[in-house]
Order: C-alpha cells, then sequence, then structure tokens
C-alpha cells in the first residue's frame, strides 16, 4: 500500500473545501459541493458545449466531423475550485504536506461523475500514459490514478500500460489547435501484447482541444477498438 492511501485510511474524512465535516466520506461537503460547477448533462457527447435533445448524442457540428473518439465527457468546466482542486491533484506539494487526500478525492469523485454520464459502456479502462522521462519527474501518472478510481466504480478492468507515448513532446500550455495536434501527432502505440477490446473509456484529467485524447484514441482504434469514450474530470471551453 503506498502511504498516500495509508494516509487516506488514517486521517479522518474531512470536507477538502472548508475543511468541515463531510458526509458519507464524500470529499466535499454539501454545501461545498453546491458550490463546485458542473457542466450540464443536457449537451453534445463529444464537444459538451452545444445543447442536444435526448436521445440525440451529438450536435451538427460534431456530427458533421466526428474524429476517433465517439465522445468526450468532463464533468465539471476547467474553473475556479476545480482548476483549484486539480491543479492540487497533479502537482502535489514535496514532503508530507502533499499528503493531502482531498484534491485526489475531488478528482476522483468528479471522474466517477463523468463516466456516469457516458452513452455507451466499456470493456477496458485505458489511461493516457506519460512518457517515462515526465513519469520519472512527477513520480506517478494523474490518468492512471483516475482510471483505476473510474474501472473501480464500475467493475471494469483497468490497463494501465496498454498505451505507451513514445516521444517525449513539450508540454501542450501556450499552443493553438493545431500546434496541439502537430505536437502529439504520432506521440502513441500500443504495446506489442495487449488486446484492446471494441469499446474502450479513454481517461485523461483536463481536456482542453481534444488533441492528445485523439492522438491515444488513434491509436487505440489501429489495434481494434471501435467506440472509444473519454473521461475526464474538467475541460476547458471554448466558448466560456
Amino acid at each position: 500500500m503506498l502511504l498516500r492511501d495509508l494516509v487516506e485510511l488514517l486521517v479522518p474524512a474531512a470536507c477538502a473545501g472548508c475543511g468541515g465535516a463531510s458526509d458519507g466520506g464524500a470529499p466535499l461537503c454539501a454545501r461545498c459541493d453546491a458550490r463546485l460547477p458542473r457542466l450540464p448533462r443536457t449537451v453534445c457527447a463529444l464537444c459538451q458545449e452545444r445543447s442536444c435533445a435526448p436521445p440525440i448524442r451529438h450536435c451538427p457540428v460534431c456530427s458533421a466531423r466526428r474524429g476517433p473518439l465517439f465522445a468526450c465527457l468532463a464533468a465539471a468546466p476547467w474553473a475556479g475550485a476545480v482548476e483549484d482542486f486539480v491543479h492540487r491533484f497533479k502537482y502535489p506539494r514535496p514532503g508530507l504536506l502533499g499528503l493531502d487526500p482531498g484534491p485526489r478525492a475531488v478528482a476522483c469523485a468528479l471522474v466517477r461523475e463523468a463516466g456516469e454520464r457516458a452513452p455507451l459502456g466499456a470493456e477496458l479502462v485505458v489511461p493516457v500514459p506519460l512518457h517515462p522521462a515526465r513519469l520519472r519527474q512527477r513520480g506517478f501518472n494523474p490518468a492512471a490514478l483516475l482510471a483505476r478510481c473510474l474501472a473501480r466504480a464500475h467493475g471494469l478492468p483497468v490497463a494501465p500500460r496498454a498505451l505507451e507515448r513514445v516521444r517525449d513532446t513539450p508540454s501542450q500550455t501556450g499552443l493553438d489547435r493545431r500546434a496541439r495536434a502537430r505536437n502529439v501527432a504520432g506521440a502513441f502505440r500500443v504495446r506489442r501484447g495487449a488486446r484492446i477490446p471494441p469499446r474502450v473509456w479513454l481517461v485523461d484529467d483536463v481536456v482542453t482541444t481534444g488533441a492528445t485524447l485523439r492522438e491515444a484514441a488513434r491509436a487505440l482504434r489501429h489495434a481494434g477498438a471501435r467506440r472509444i469514450v473519454a473521461i475526464c474530470v474538467a475541460r476547458t471551453l471554448r466558448n466560456a
């Protein structure tokens, strides 16, 4: 068991927002949870920006230009308290101060919420991988941790090493949509011997333009996946 997991067992549950008591082991108390923004459920399952009337899943724009992803779903917009929680989860402080379980619990709760919105079930959960150099530098892959949380909630198998990142691409921060797509082109492949079923949930922490997720999805499709749903904690909205 990791020390981080042990801390979660030993430290009494408290709201990750205000520090007060949280109900039923939830990461946030009812008041803080209500303040945390969520994306509406009545939106396109791919862009999450334009409205769709059920049972229609995709807006006309996304229907006309759909790529390797069938859907791309996040629970919350990348803003405010959500941005703060995810940043603290991805970049914990060193030493004992970095063992705060609150941000991790909030991120896991949000990725589970996103999974509940998925229009298709899955046979396998696969995280977006870090390049080995980045993994050594950071010490853990946030997407892999989220994938385990999501898989456990839905009783699904998880394959944390099914995908590999073959290029250590520069950070996407500050790049426009076209530059992001060029930056990650050909960056992923499925490991030799990995078995990829037709229906896969692809997990990452934050989606901005979707370039990384689409490129990872292309590698999965090349290996046999046919319906790929990206599940994320939060996303940047172009019209925000």
